[in-house]
């Protein structure tokens, strides 16, 4: 285990760096980043980007305007020739601002948009996903990398409305359809901007007549840039009844993805890290590459599929007479994940993994699981998660006992987003 996650540190470390800077938008080919080469600082091009605010801003009265505006007295009403406040923007100062459909302008931080969904962390309501459909107008007063499909990555600040964005460096501005980003996120040597996540905790602990404890933590942790995403996931069981052990099992998966266009990525690697002593598995490594590709997305629904060759070994506590401990075999792994939102605050969520290899390693495994979100606050879920595990044939011990070969889970547990 200490191995294991001493080598995912590693692989974080390598591909995890900066990667909005060295990555490509195709595959076998240099990386073509757009960088700001005017020698400004942060804080002039922000002065940059209010000048061209204040010019856009700007309002022509025509005569016309002028006499429609006269009211009885023969006086001119001013309040007739200014724009109504849903058209008035803020400048940016210390903090990014977006605007929705809905008229409203909230300040904060944008951490990232993928996938159609923007990422946004503010002092009023938390950390909240947008539907990107949604929002109307962005002004970043942070520095951004923005990833556009089948060009390049630009670093610059942002500024969107009607549908156009435009990224200002010192002494360029660079024009896009919306329908040409892919992703965005902070530009910048804070990596904490990177970095979100979720932990959910399920405990019962019972005294009196009956001792029992039971503990299942399950969790994710993302690295998002403009182009890629490094996702870390976790899942771990532990049980005890009249402190006779009854259960325990830990499950660590590691998926770091390059996306090429809006729909097609390839993972340069993937891992798990697999434990279930009741399972007769001491450890078992997975580490492999692949491709993905996004099947359906909407602004409800989105479905990927993902899936590539991969080496499975693993190490039994106990084996029958002439079996070996530890096992090797190539496989091949086949993954797909589904989000669905159902209303503004609830989540369907589906993720499965499938693998094919040799009999050793259990011919065929699956981990499928389903998860419903409710969202309670801004940072605060309830989510219920349904779980299956199977191993079509599982390894004897040395007794000859052939575990199950399926595994169910049904949990209940308040979720944590940060």
């Amino acid at each position: 285990m200490k191995q294991f996650l001493l080598f995912l540190l590693i692989q974080s470390f390598l591909y995890g760096e900066n990667i909005d800077t060295n990555t490509s938008n195709t595959l076998g080919h240099e990386p073509v980043v757009v960088e700001d080469t005017s020698g400004l600082t942060d804080d002039e091009i922000r002065d940059v980007a209010t000048e061209s605010d204040t010019h856009k801003k700007t309002k022509k009265v025509s005569i016309s305007e002028v006499v429609d505006a006269v009211d009885e007295k023969g006086k001119v009403d001013v309040s007739k020739l200014q724009s109504p406040w849903e058209e008035l923007s803020p400048t940016p100062k210390k903090y990014d601002w977006i605007q929705t459909k809905s008229g409203e302008w909230f300040k904060g931080d944008i951490k990232a948009m993928y996938d159609d969904s923007l990422e946004f962390d503010s002092d009023e309501i938390g950390l909240y996903s947008f539907d990107f459909e949604d929002v109307v107008q962005i002004k970043s007063y942070n520095i951004m990398s923005t990833n556009i499909e089948d060009l390049a990555s630009f670093t610059g600040l942002l500024r969107f409305k009607d549908n156009n964005l435009s990224v200002i460096q010192g002494d360029t501005t660079f024009n896009f359809k919306r329908e040409q980003i892919v992703s965005f996120a902070k530009s910048g040597d804070r990596e904490l901007n990177y970095w979100s996540g979720k932990i959910t905790l399920n405990m019962d602990i019972r005294h009196g007549n009956k001792n029992q404890f039971d503990y299942t933590a399950k969790g994710y942790l993302n690295r998002r840039t403009s182009d890629t995403r490094l996702r870390f996931d976790y899942l771990g069981r532990v049980s005890n009844v009249e402190e006779v052990e009854t259960a325990n099992d830990h499950r660590l998966n590691e998926k770091f993805d390059v996306y090429l266009t809006r729909s097609f990525f390839w993972t340069p690697l993937f891992s798990e890290y697999f434990h279930d002593k009741f399972q007769n598995i001491e450890s078992q490594y997975t580490v492999g590459v692949g491709l993905g590709y996004t099947l359906v997305k909407t602004n409800k629904l989105e479905w990927d599929i993902s899936g590539g060759p991969a080496y499975k070994t693993t190490n039994y506590y106990e084996v029958s007479d002439g079996e070996d401990e530890r096992v090797s075999s190539p496989s091949l792994e086949i993954s797909t994940m589904l989000d669905y939102e159902l209303s503004k605050t609830n989540d369907i969520k589906f993720n499965a993994k499938m693998t094919l290899t040799d009999d050793a390693n259990g011919r065929y495994n699956h981990h499928m699981v389903l998860s419903f979100e409710n969202e309670l606050l801004s940072w605060l879920d309830f989510d219920v998660t349904a779980i299956w595990d199977r191993t079509q044939k599982p390894e004897a011990d040395i007794d000859g006992n052939v575990p199950k070969l399926d595994d169910y889970q049904f949990l209940l547990g308040l979720g944590v987003e940060f």
